[in-house]
C-alpha cells in the first residue's frame, strides 16, 4: 500500500476519532460543515468544465450544517422545508438575471451537489446527537472504511472478476471481501462497546445493518467514480496525500450516513 496513504491514515484517523469522542455537538457540527465545504468545493471544481455551478450556494448549504443544533429541534423540519424551496427559487433567479448564461443544467448540478454532499453529510451530526450517538456514529466510519480497506486488500490479492466498467478496478471478490471485512470489524466493535458500556446491541441485527451499509457504501464509491469518469478526472483533488481529495475519502461515508440513521432509528 502507498506509504503516503498509510502515513495520512495514521495521523488523520486519530484526529477524526478525537473530534467525535471529545468534541461536543457543536464541535462535530462545525467539523462536519468544514468537511462538507471542502467536499463541495472539490465537486464544483470537477464539473466546472461542463457546467457553471452556483458555487456560493454550495458553501451556504455547507455552512448551515454548523447551525443544526443551534436551531431548536422542533423547528428543524419546518426550517428545512423552507430552505429547500428557497434555494431552488434563488437558483432560478440566477438563471433569469444571467440571461440564461446559467441554465437549468447548471442549477440541476448545483442542487444535486448540495443534496449529495451537504444534505447527506448532515446525518453525521444528527446520528452523533442520538442516544448513544457517539457510539453509533462510529458504525458509519467502520462500515465505510472497513469496506474500502477490505475490498482493496482482497481485490488486489485474489480479485479476478470485474463487475462494473465504470469502475474497472472493482472486482466481485473485492466487493464480497469488503462486506465480510465490514461485518467482522462491526462485530468486534459491538462486542467491545457492549462490554464497556453495558449495552445489549444485537449481534444478528448489527450484522444485517453492517451488510446493508457496506453494500450502500460500495454504491457510494462507484457513484463517485461515475462522476469522476464523466468529467475525466482520477481524483477530486490532491488534498490528502495517498487518498486524493476529501470527497474521494468520504464518498462511502456520504452514502452510508442517512441510511445508518434510518436503520438506527428502527432497531435502537
Amino acid at each position: 500500500m502507498d506509504k503516503k496513504r498509510v502515513f495520512t491514515t495514521i495521523f488523520g484517523l486519530p484526529l477524526v476519532i478525537l473530534i467525535l469522542v471529545l468534541g461536543n455537538k457543536y464541535v462535530v457540527d462545525i467539523a462536519t460543515a468544514i468537511i462538507a465545504a471542502i467536499s463541495i468545493h472539490e465537486y464544483f471544481n470537477s464539473i466546472k468544465g461542463k457546467f457553471k455551478p452556483i458555487i456560493w450556494m454550495g458553501y451556504v448549504a455547507s455552512f448551515l450544517i454548523a447551525l443544526i443544533h443551534i436551531i431548536p429541534y422542533e423547528h428543524g423540519l419546518k426550517i428545512l422545508s423552507i430552505i429547500i424551496p428557497l434555494f431552488i427559487v434563488v437558483m432560478f433567479i440566477q438563471v433569469i438575471i444571467s440571461n440564461n448564461k446559467i441554465n437549468i443544467n447548471d442549477i440541476a448540478m448545483t442542487f444535486f451537489g448540495i443534496c449529495y454532499i451537504s444534505l447527506f453529510l448532515l446525518f453525521i451530526p444528527i446520528i452523533n446527537n442520538m442516544p448513544n450517538g457517539k457510539i453509533l456514529v462510529f458504525y458509519v466510519l467502520i462500515t465505510a472504511w472497513g469496506t474500502d480497506i477490505s475490498a482493496y486488500v482482497v481485490g488486489k490479492t485474489i480479485g479476478k472478476h470485474k463487475i462494473f466498467k465504470i469502475s474497472p478496478n472493482k472486482t466481485l471478490e473485492g466487493s464480497i471481501g469488503g462486506i465480510i471485512g465490514a461485518v467482522t470489524l462491526t462485530l468486534i466493535y459491538t462486542y467491545f462497546i457492549n462490554i464497556s458500556f453495558s449495552l445489549e446491541i444485537s449481534y444478528i441485527l448489527i450484522t444485517v445493518v453492517a451488510i446493508i451499509l457496506s453494500i450502500i457504501g460500495q454504491i457510494g464509491d462507484i457513484s463517485a467514480s461515475s462522476i469522476k469518469r464523466y468529467v475525466g478526472i482520477k481524483d477530486f483533488s490532491n488534498l490528502i496525500p495517498g487518498h486524493g481529495g476529501m470527497l474521494d475519502r468520504i464518498d462511502s461515508v456520504i452514502f452510508i450516513a442517512p441510511f445508518a440513521y434510518i436503520l438506527f432509528s428502527i432497531i435502537m
